[in-house]
């Protein structure tokens, strides 16, 4: 049978692209020009903050009082997971050459960038675990200078637990200021703060855009949409925990995309019934967000079997994918496509997004078909060297100036061949292009 949409999305994530295209360019050109100055005029617009923009040592060591022991303990273990995880990511690249041909070495060398910015939300939510993902995975990469920005909020700044998050990961300094301007003073290296290298983080699609605008002058991690979730699920799985965690991860946002992907008709409507009211227990801005997402983006899907189901997951490429259906095995072999992979019923994404030491900065807008997500190696520059012996480049300069010729570069042939003029003074070479 072809695909059958219970529940088709009646909106897309590219509304109002350029309106907020417009806005963040505006702004960021106004940021450039005035630095220090204009970047605190959008805080005070949009934070409605005027305290200090880089935490001093003495209000970290405030703010992390004020986090509850337990709370303090929670965030330690989840630090710890993350830093294992990227230290485990960071052993499978490293340092090695060979002898490409005899005499001639070549080499990789891998070189943490300089300095990082990473943005850490704090507006509706306090999202404490970005600044973990984002933080230590920078730390455990090796970069020199690393700095955390989050929005504060009116009277009060950056909310403890992300101040208390970002200082034991590893953040060398902490700055309370959020949205594009939070951006641009990261990468313009306003505040006395170095130029950042990279930028990394989630955020709205202001600080998204930013990003955007901003990428090739400075790094990212990925150009992210609103963040999206698909569940594979047959008829061995359980309708209300595949309906409770489309509903955890709608809460995001009004335009986070959730999707049901399934070949049990039962499954789909049993779900497809529980979501309302599931979303109608929730507290007053997570029912908000949850109601939209799921009206005007989430799709439930019918297909034939298990095969089309992993083509079509593979097509919509999410950031997270669940599978709840037997034979975890084959779907872990099956499926290419996907931001972060949690396979059975008793893992869940909103693990991945806390604690369990995988990162949570995932692509988004189905980029997960060509990359994946944050991780140590994001801050990791692989680069390449060569060395040689007079004997061991004749071979490589006799065929670069005949290839080169053979181009029609002239200069990149006499390269070559000043070269083989001078070490091989005796010796006559052919090398025209058509020798």
């Amino acid at each position: 049978m072809t695909r059958e949409y219970l529940k088709k999305a009646s909106l897309t994530s590219k509304s109002n692209a350029s309106e907020t295209h417009n806005i963040v360019k505006g702004i960021l050109d106004d940021i450039e020009a005035g630095g220090d100055t204009a970047a605190r005029k959008y805080a005070a617009k949009f934070d409605q903050y005027q305290g200090n923009v880089l935490l001093t040592p003495e209000e970290i060591e405030t703010a992390c009082a004020l986090v509850p022991k337990r709370l303090r303990d929670d965030i330690r273990f989840a630090h710890d997971n993350v830093r294992r995880f990227a230290e485990l990511q960071k052993s499978t690249v490293g340092d090695v050459e060979t002898e490409i041909s005899p005499g001639f070495m070549t080499g990789q060398k891998v070189i943490p960038v300089d300095a990082a910015g990473c943005y850490v939300p704090g507006g509706r939510y306090s999202h404490i675990a970005s600044a973990v993902m984002t933080v230590t995975t920078a730390k455990v990469a090796g970069c020199r200078h690393i700095t955390a920005c989050s929005p504060p909020r009116p009277e009060v700044g950056v909310a403890p637990a992300i101040v208390y998050a970002a200082h034991i990961c590893g953040a060398d300094k902490i700055m309370a200021m959020g949205g594009v301007q939070g951006v641009a003073a990261m990468t313009f290296g306003l505040f006395g703060l170095p130029k950042a290298n990279i930028l990394v983080g989630p955020g709205n699609q202001f600080v998204a855009e930013a990003k955007r605008i901003l990428f090739g002058r400075v790094g990212i991690d990925m150009i992210a949409g609103p963040t999206d979730s698909l569940i594979l699920a047959d008829k061995a799985a359980d309708a209300h925990i595949v309906a409770t965690d489309l509903v955890s991860q709608a809460e995001h946002g009004y335009n986070s995309p959730v999707w049901l992907v399934t070949d049990d008709r039962g499954l789909a409507d049993q779900v497809m019934e529980l979501v309302p009211r599931l979303i109608a227990d929730l507290p007053d801005v997570n029912r908000e967000n949850a109601a939209a997402a799921w009206r005007d983006y989430a799709e439930v899907i019918l297909c034939s079997d298990r095969e089309q189901m992993a083509a079509c997951s593979d097509e919509y490429a999410p950031e997270h994918l669940t599978v709840q259906a037997d034979d975890l095995d084959w779907w872990l072999a099956r499926l290419t496509c996907y931001g972060s992979l949690f396979l059975g019923e008793e893992t869940t994404v909103s693990y991945g997004d806390k604690a369990t030491g995988t990162n949570h900065v995932l692509p988004t807008s189905r980029a997960a078909s060509y990359t994946g997500g944050l991780s140590v190696h994001k801050y990791m520059k692989i680069v390449t060297w060569q060395r040689t012996t007079r004997e061991g480049s004749k071979s490589v300069a006799e065929a670069t100036a005949r290839i080169s010729r053979l181009e029609g570069m002239e200069g990149h042939a006499r390269a070559a061949d000043v070269r083989l003029a001078k070490y091989f003074p005796n010796e006559s070479f052919d090398l025209t292009a058509n020798g």
